[in-house]
């Protein structure tokens, strides 16, 4: 099979996450920095593939090379990981911050210098 070609997962996705389509957690971005909490074993009613996805994480990965290793979707692997950090299997790091409009004053000054173009 050419590595190129489309492959389509045997079990569908609402079937892995218990048919839930978004992550408990709104901060999950891809970039979003994913590790396992060495100190917490994986609970034994974990599946194989979130097993799977607390060991690929021993080390620290975004959430979209973990998907990636996985060869699922980013949105299912959110909710996976979303869950597993609800269960303190793994701790996350975001790198997200609200956005800061400038100050009138700056905008006045740029809107007065396109002004001038």
């Amino acid at each position: 099979m050419d590595t190129e070609e489309y492959r389509d997962h045997p079990v569908r996705s609402y079937v892995l996450t218990s048919g839930r389509a978004h992550p408990s957690r709104n901060t999950l971005r891809p970039e979003t920095l994913v590790r396992a909490v060495e100190s917490r074993p994986v609970l034994s009613t974990a599946s194989r593939l979130e097993r799977e996805l607390v060991e690929l994480c021993r080390g620290t990965l975004a959430l979209a090379e973990v998907a990636a290793y996985l060869q699922l979707p980013v949105s299912l692997v959110a909710v996976m990981v979303s869950d597993l950090v609800d269960s303190g299997n793994l701790t996350i790091r975001s790198n997200h911050q609200a956005h800061v409009l400038p100050g009138k004053d700056i905008l006045e000054k740029i809107l007065d210098g396109l002004r001038k173009l």
